[in-house]
């Protein structure tokens, strides 16, 4: 049978089309001055405008995304430029990374707990972590700092035996009024104004000499056998937020960044805190005043009433932990009052030294007196 010259056009033209469905290309499209590829393959055909058909386009899988660490994703929740990502590390360690700010005080951290082992702190570095280098030692005294808005804290640990050898009694200095005056102020409460200049000199003692400032949540640990603070460590403390406080200690205290507890009657006082250094706690809402007898409120008035004011005053100070006692007083029915505030802590005028098994409701000071010196403070604490 003799094949036409038009049938054999016919036959070659469906020939060509065949071979086009299954040899496979690739089709390079330009989108958005990017380049995407795209897999020409042997897959359903798909009619074009004159009726021939072309081969389907089947896409390139996308390449699944690296998943977001912890600390990324917290920093995904806040466009604060300061916000720093804090992770835990360290042996027995599982705890999610924090939010902190950077140039502000830490708060919260951790202090995480293990049987047979006792809690000796957060430090730069896992090498610090094992050698507990003291002055590597990070806690809620510390401006936070960090890279590329992250920054890993390692957890040290030692034995209760060790602990118990460090034997570490922990002093809380207790100032109240200051004075420009070198002679002193002239009147009753001469005792207590500090000279401005002898406080100064006694910060850059404990600035300079390297001290740990607990807070008061790692002495609450210490005092329960659960957290290590090493001998070298001082509690800064000031009674009433008098205003001589605020315009002569207060910036001392900022100017060597040393952490300062401020006791305020929030009945008299209800302005945020002088300085980022500055903590401001309760010396009660408006028992900074005698009852009947002459003895401060905390002593006259009934568990419930000492309960209701602390309450105001956390709400005013937006914290409770610690009270300082007006005056000094205290008993039983004060005791009972404090728990049922929820507060842990409470601050006394009595002398003496915090120690594993103190009575946390009685804490003990040192008083610091008008007069007394740099030597009289390294007398008081080493």
């Amino acid at each position: 049978m003799t094949t036409t010259r038009a049938q054999h056009r016919r036959r070659t033209t469906r020939r060509t089309r065949l071979r086009r469905t299954l040899v496979a290309t690739t089709a390079i499209v330009l989108i958005a001055g990017g380049v995407t590829a795209f897999a020409l393959t042997r897959g359903a055909s798909t009619p074009t405008a004159d009726g021939t058909t072309a081969p389907a386009v089947e896409d390139t899988p996308t390449p699944t995304p690296t998943p977001k660490t912890a600390s990324e994703q917290l920093l995904a929740t806040t466009a604060d430029p300061k916000a720093c990502a804090v992770s835990f590390a360290g042996d027995g360690i599982a705890l999610a990374p924090q939010l902190q700010t950077q140039d502000a005080l830490y708060t919260g951290l951790p202090l995480p707990q293990a049987d047979g082992r006792v809690f000796a702190g957060w430090y730069e570095s896992a090498a610090d972590a094992a050698a507990m280098t003291l002055s590597a030692r990070v806690n809620g005294s510390d401006l936070v700092t960090c890279t590329a808005q992250e920054k890993t804290l390692h957890a040290g640990w030692t034995t209760p035996d060790a602990n118990a050898a460090e034997d570490a009694s922990i002093p809380i200095l207790m100032y109240h009024q200051f004075t420009t005056k070198p002679e002193g102020e002239d009147n009753w409460l001469r005792l207590n104004y500090a000279y401005i200049g002898d406080f100064d000199a006694q910060m850059a003692y404990i600035q300079e000499g390297g001290f740990y400032l607990p807070t008061w949540d790692e002495l609450s640990a210490f005092i329960d056998g659960k957290v290590f603070l090493p001998k070298h460590s001082v509690i800064i403390t000031d009674d009433d937020a008098d205003s001589t406080w605020l315009e002569l200690a207060a910036p001392v205290v900022d100017k060597r960044n040393l952490l300062t507890t401020s006791f305020v009657i929030t009945s008299a006082r209800t302005e945020p805190t002088p300085n980022r250094f500055v903590l401001q706690r309760s010396h009660t809402h408006d028992m900074h005043r005698a009852g009947e007898n002459g003895k401060g409120r905390m002593v006259n008035d009934d568990a419930d009433t000492i309960a209701a004011d602390l309450e105001q005053s956390a709400t005013i100070l937006g914290a409770k932990e610690v009270v300082a006692y007006p005056f000094g007083h205290y008993n039983d029915t004060t005791k009972e009052g404090v728990r049922k505030a929820g507060f842990e802590l409470g601050r006394t005028i009595e002398h003496g030294y915090v120690r594993i098994g103190t009575d946390k409701l009685a804490l003990p000071v040192i008083r610091m007196n008008y007069g007394m010196t740099v030597d009289d403070l390294k007398d008081a604490i080493g």
